[in-house]
C-alpha cells in the first residue's frame, strides 16, 4: 500500500511568485497580469474568468516565452531530491495547480509522477481555453480522490503541501498537510508548517506526520 504526496505549484514549488507572473515578465505583460491578479484576490472574478481574460492578454504568447519563464522561475531547493526519495520508496507524487498546463507539465523534469493543471491551447493560442478545463480549488479534492481510487491509497496515507487559500479545500479534506511559506489563510488549517527555502525540510515534516 503506497502513499500519495500532493504538491501545489505557485508559492509552494515556485517561491515568492507564480508561473503566470514569470510568463508575464517574459512576454512583457506584467502590468496587465498584476491588475488581473488584483481583481482575482479581491473576489471580483473567479479562476475561470481569470483564465479567459488571460487568454486575451497573452494573444502574442509563444513557446519560447514559456521556456524562458520556466528557466527563470525561482524554484524551491530540494525538489529533485524529494521526488527521488518518494519514487525510491514506491510512493506517488502529484502536482495540482490552477495555472496553465503548458507551463506546469514541465515540472515532470523534476521527477513528479503526475502533473494536473488547467487546460489551455498550446501557445501561440489558436483559440480560447474551454471554461470547464480551468481548475478550481474544489478540483484539487476531486483529482486527489480520483488518484486515490485508481492507486488504492487510503486517505490517511495522503499528504498535501501548499501555501495559500486555494489549497484550503484540500487541507480540510486530508488528514495530513504541510503549509510551506504559507499565508495567514492556510496556516491554521495545516498539521505542520515550514518556512524556508528547502523542500526537503517540509518533506521531513510530512514523513513525521505519516509515521505518527
Amino acid at each position: 500500500m503506497s502513499y500519495l504526496h500532493v504538491f501545489d505549484m505557485d508559492g509552494t514549488l515556485i517561491t515568492g511568485t507564480s508561473a503566470n507572473l514569470e510568463i508575464a515578465r517574459a512576454c512583457g505583460t506584467e502590468p496587465e497580469l498584476l491588475e488581473l491578479e488584483r481583481r482575482f484576490s479581491a473576489g471580483e472574478i473567479d479562476t475561470r474568468e481569470f483564465s479567459l481574460t488571460l487568454y486575451g492578454i497573452w494573444s502574442d504568447l509563444t513557446r519560447e516565452h514559456v521556456d524562458r519563464a520556466f528557466a527563470k522561475s525561482p524554484f524551491i531547493a530540494g525538489i529533485n531530491d524529494v521526488c527521488a526519495d518518494i519514487r525510491a520508496r514506491g510512493e506517488r507524487s502529484l502536482v495540482i495547480t490552477m495555472s496553465s498546463d503548458f507551463y506546469a507539465r514541465r515540472l515532470r523534469e523534476f521527477g513528479f509522477d503526475e502533473v494536473m493543471a488547467s487546460g489551455y491551447p498550446e501557445p501561440p493560442f489558436a483559440g480560447p481555453p474551454v471554461a470547464e478545463d480551468i481548475l478550481t480549488p474544489a478540483d484539487k479534492v476531486r483529482i486527489v480522490e480520483e488518484v486515490r481510487d485508481r492507486e488504492g491509497i487510503p486517505l490517511p496515507r495522503c499528504v498535501a503541501y501548499g501555501d495559500s487559500r486555494s489549497d484550503g479545500p484540500l487541507f480540510q479534506h486530508l488528514h495530513h498537510s504541510v503549509a510551506v511559506n504559507a499565508d495567514h489563510h492556510l496556516s491554521p488549517l495545516a498539521r505542520a508548517e515550514y518556512r524556508g527555502g528547502d523542500l526537503l525540510e517540509a518533506y521531513r515534516q510530512a514523513r513525521l506526520l505519516l509515521a505518527a
